[in-house]
């Protein structure tokens, strides 16, 4: 899986010079017609978060599922029958939304299987889908049903867990908000980094533009230079 950060064209260059900084990334070279697509590249391992500038919208995520090319068509059929609705076919990859309205593509699995190590023992590790109550069902059955992983709730019945093998560079969590949410009772989403050493770590996020938010004992919200959210968890990468 690899994540994507999505920034409006004016936007581009700041907010991945945010994201490179806090995740101790490189750039590769720019691609596409316009220099608009970038991949952070970790010291180690294989890279699991790339960056693209929109010609249109406002600053989101959205996730690239790597499936083997030969079974492209059939995953794409089955995302269909669980619910997706197709936006874009063909060509190097294939845009859904799923049922709740969050864009998500099936790319060329390229062989990529090395999970980049942690840097100072931090690393951005999850996507959090924030799930809107009336959609929280029919959302968490599309995920399970389309991956193949099986739902474990947290404890508190707010997060469910996909319990997916082990070698992938990202974990999914979902997560059942209190309301409709702020992007018209769509679901939106959320980074999370695994930062044992967070109290020290969310100056440091300050100092590179983010704004510091409130905390509790698992997590401290965070805002980037966009205004988008994402958490410092205390979880060991």
């Amino acid at each position: 899986m690899t994540i994507f950060l999505d920034f409006p064209i004016h936007q581009f260059g700041p907010g991945v010079e945010f994201w490179r900084r806090v995740t101790g990334s490189r750039l590769s070279a720019p691609r596409g017609g316009d220099g608009e697509f970038v991949t952070l590249l970790p010291s180690t391992g294989d890279a699991y978060l790339r960056a693209q500038a929109l010609g249109s919208g406002p600053a989101r995520l959205h996730l690239d599922l790597h499936v083997d090319p030969e079974r492209r068509a059939d995953a794409v059929a089955q995302a269909v029958a669980l619910g997706a609705s197709p936006v874009l076919r063909g060509g190097e990859h294939d845009v859904l939304t799923s049922p709740g309205g969050y864009t998500f593509c099936f790319v060329p699995w390229e062989g990529e299987r090395a999970v980049p190590s942690p840097e100072d023992n931090t690393r951005l590790d999850q996507l959090c889908l924030d799930i809107p109550p009336a959609l929280w069902d029919s959302e968490s059955r599309f995920w399970s049903g389309l991956t193949g992983w099986e739902l474990h709730p947290l404890g508190d019945s707010a997060f469910i867990r996909l319990r997916q093998p082990a070698g992938l560079p990202v974990k999914l969590l979902l997560q059942r908000l209190d309301d409709a949410g702020a992007a018209g009772g769509a679901v939106t989403s959320h980074l999370d980094l695994a930062a044992p050493g967070r109290a020290t770590l969310a100056p440091a996020h300050a100092a590179a533009g983010a704004v510091v938010g409130p905390a509790n004992e698992e997590w401290t919200v965070m805002t980037d230079p966009l205004g988008r959210p994402y958490c410092l968890t205390g979880r060991t990468p």
